[in-house]
């Protein structure tokens, strides 16, 4: 026994270590694409490109969460204390549960889509891409409702339920989820890239620009949105 609990540990320290390299050009290229991002959304903020604000919002929106889970990833899979493992776990679990695609990939993206005069292939490749990040979060849903009911979300009255449902909690099976969301907000950039270089006509700049110019001269309500 004595053994084996050894042999885990020297493991999770060689795994370790082995993992913060092969990881270290991911967050890189990770550090480098949100700041990216973050300088567009910036620039665009208050800008006349309505589509292009919205575009690099909903980048920036997934970066945001896929770096938290980046940054708590090593201490979840190879922390030597099992307890700070499960909570980093549960810590990854509660950003994909709460992570909204709806948010930022709704009316608003589809708008932005039209603006822009993006092509319809490109329009479905992106409803794609965001139908498998739902379907990940309806998994994580429908796989940890229990845990997220008792010790994550919330907090169960009753502890010893509670500490149960953290001690069965397997790191790895969060894991395995982890890492699907990671590949999809990959594939989410990489469609984005694709109705970027799109976006960059004529057309979708005086589009944008006209957009802006129209919606600046309607009178506004008392809440500063467009008046019908």
């Amino acid at each position: 026994m004595r053994v084996a609990r050894y042999a885990r540990q020297l493991g999770r320290a060689i795994a370790r270590r082995r993992i913060s390299r092969k990881e270290r050009k991911y967050r890189e290229v990770l550090d480098a694409t949100f700041e990216e991002f973050k300088k567009w959304s910036i620039r665009h903020e208050n800008g006349r490109y309505r589509g292009l604000s919205t575009l690099f919002n909903i980048g920036l929106y997934l970066l945001i969460a896929n770096k938290d889970i980046q940054a708590l990833k090593l201490d979840a899979l190879t922390h030597p204390d099992v307890w700070t493992r499960k909570l980093h776990a549960r810590i990854i679990l509660l950003t994909i549960l709460e992570w909204d695609a709806d948010k930022v990939s709704g009316k608003k993206f589809k708008e932005a889509l039209d603006l822009m005069a993006i092509p319809a292939y490109l329009r479905l490749e992106a409803v794609d891409v965001l139908r498998e990040l739902r379907q990940i979060q309806r998994k994580a849903n429908s796989q940890f409702t229990h845990i997220r009911n008792t010790a994550i979300a919330h907090r169960d009255a009753d502890a010893l339920l509670q500490y149960r449902a953290i001690r069965d909690l397997k790191e790895w099976e969060v894991w395995e989820l982890a890492a699907e969301f990671f590949a999809a907000v990959e594939k989410f950039i990489l469609v984005h890239t694709k109705i970027l270089g799109a976006s960059q006509t004529l057309q979708s700049y005086i589009r944008q620009w006209s957009d802006s110019e129209k919606r600046q001269s309607q009178p506004q309500d008392v809440r500063g949105e467009l008046a019908p």
